[in-house]
């Protein structure tokens, strides 16, 4: 039985990020970086989802996604932010 690789997307809010750069600084994989005075997913392919970065961050600006799932997980009204911008995810 072969073991799936587990994906994660970031959702990242930039109007909320100040660029304090806490989530780069906790990242234990390197993911994140700042570009312009936010920050950036560079390297998501290496995020490993331990999520320290959105627990981490002071605004609420970071959150981490599984993505490739067979099954996906489905959300109820309750767990949507419908202060962010559709766009602003990108799953």
């Amino acid at each position: 039985m072969s073991e799936q690789k587990r994906s994660f997307s970031h959702v990242i809010r930039e109007r909320y990020c100040k660029g304090c750069s806490v989530c780069v600084a906790f990242c234990p994989k390197q993911v994140l970086v700042l570009k312009n005075g936010k920050v950036f997913a560079e390297r998501p392919e290496q995020c490993i989802g331990c999520r320290l970065c959105e627990m981490r961050c002071p605004d609420y600006a970071i959150e981490i996604v599984e993505t490739g799932l067979d099954k996906p997980v489905e959300k109820d009204a309750a767990c949507v932010d419908y202060s962010v911008p559709p766009e602003a995810n990108h799953a």
